[in-house]
């Protein structure tokens, strides 16, 4: 399985080299309490069918917590993760697995006028490479996910379903090995859900995908295993496509 959710309680996760993520009773404080309690799972390194973990989390807060978790921009209070083979509970693996993620939100700020090309090209600086390979690189990406009859429209003024392909477009540009996403799946009608989940699919063929949101039925189409989170617990939910 490309995905495996453990006993998620306390204790080891079996897991070889090519585990993306693996967390082994993972917890996170958040103020005086805890936002995550002694989970276990892991996300392998993509594979034939579906490999996507999604993280059924109802508070939007919370949902972000365990995104900036995994990604590297705070550290576990306990337990253990490795994410692309980085310990992050330090902050040199922090640093090392966040030049080789990308994180995409429901939300953010854009500049006012800002055109859809220029987002994605923006975000492709993370490669350093010259500036005409980073627009080769924004213009795949924008075709890959039908984008390009959009990318001179301001992305403030794009239909929905075209502004959060345009935010996915923008997280994965760099081609990221892993790419979370924070509550993109949310809020949106049946039919565009499904839309956007078949371009989080098409990116999770040759990435590995953590996605976490409310929607159940959402994350169902995009994931190949979702875990619930109640009380700071992660749980095994038998959802998939």
């Amino acid at each position: 399985m490309p995905v495996s959710a453990a006993a998620v309680s306390a204790g080891a996760v079996r897991t070889g080299p090519a585990s993306t993520v693996l967390a082994a009773g993972l917890g996170a404080r958040r103020g005086r309490g805890w936002m995550l309690r002694a989970a276990s799972f892991r996300v392998d390194s993509p594979l034939a069918g579906p490999s996507a973990l999604g993280l059924l989390i109802g508070q939007r807060a919370t949902a972000s917590a365990v995104v900036d978790l995994l990604a590297g921009l705070a550290p576990p209070a306990y337990g253990e993760l490795r994410v692309l083979g980085e310990d992050m509970r330090t902050e040199r693996g922090r640093a090392a697995a966040r030049a080789r993620i990308g994180v995409v939100r429901r939300g953010g700020l854009i500049r006012p006028g800002l055109r859809i090309r220029a987002v994605v090209e923006h975000a492709a600086r993370r490669t350093r490479l010259p500036r005409r390979d980073r627009s080769v690189l924004a213009a795949a990406i924008l075709d890959r996910l039908g984008l390009a009859p959009w990318a001179e429209v301001p992305l403030r003024t794009a239909p929905e379903l075209v502004a959060r392909r345009a935010r996915l477009a923008a997280a994965a540009v760099h081609q990221p090995d892993l790419l979370l996403i924070d509550g993109l799946l949310d809020g949106l009608t049946p039919q565009d859900a499904a839309q956007l989940a078949d371009s989080i699919r098409d990116i999770g063929r040759d990435t590995g995908i953590v996605a976490a949101g409310a929607d159940a039925d959402a994350l169902a189409l995009t994931c190949g295993e979702v875990l619930t989170m109640a009380d700071g617990i992660l749980v095994p939910d038998e959802v998939g496509p």
